[in-house]
């Protein structure tokens, strides 16, 4: 039988996810290992997006080899920040996706014909897609005890031309990865009360 009584997550686990999380700016050197960016993106490709679609290709950038191809397309405030940081995700979105439809969706065979020579549609889908699959990138990044810098204030066609210079994906937004230092915290900017930005209907 189906357990429809989930509990709700610890105070200590929704302290970890948003309450003392932070955008951080600075991260201390402690390097962040392959396999836990691999544990990182096996929790990334759970979150739901429109027909499975999953357009999201993400690239972390590690290696100093890799961090120079980045620094050029850095705005001035980003760049030495990102380059600080042990880790640096750029998350894009395959303009192809579908083609990837048939093992992802394989229960409708005529998904493909939905966007397939249908660049609206394409791109709709592909940054709507790709933004939540970088939003569920930020969550499981904490619960795995990483912090997160997301940001983007970079040159998306410089990063497509050094990342993606095949043209078929384009660059949604960045974001730096690690163990934060807290050092490089600024003071916690307000947020809006419910009644200004949600409503009960």
């Amino acid at each position: 039988m189906l357990d429809t009584n989930k509990a709700p997550l610890s105070d200590a686990a929704l302290r970890q996810l948003f309450l003392d999380a932070r955008t951080y700016n600075a991260f201390l050197s402690t390097p962040v290992p392959d396999d836990l960016l691999r544990r990182l993106a096996d929790l990334v490709k759970l979150g739901p997006t429109a027909a499975n679609a999953s357009p999201a290709r993400i690239v972390f950038v590690k290696s100093p080899e890799a961090k120079q191809k980045l620094a050029p397309a850095l705005s001035e405030g980003n760049r030495d920040k990102t380059l600080a940081a042990p880790v640096t995700a750029i998350i894009g979105y395959d303009l192809e996706f579908y083609d990837k439809l048939p093992k992802l969706f394989p229960h409708n065979l005529t998904a493909r014909s939905w966007f397939e020579g249908k660049p609206a549609a394409i791109e709709e889908t592909g940054f709507r897609n790709s933004s939540l699959q970088g939003a569920y990138l930020i969550l499981a990044a904490r619960a795995l005890g990483l912090d997160c810098g997301p940001m983007s204030g970079f040159d998306k066609a410089a990063v497509d031309a050094a990342f993606f210079p095949d043209g078929k994906v384009k660059s949604n937004f960045i974001c730096n990865l690690g163990y934060g230092d807290p050092a490089g915290l600024f003071p916690r900017n307000p947020r809006l009360d419910f009644d200004e930005f949600c409503a009960i209907a």
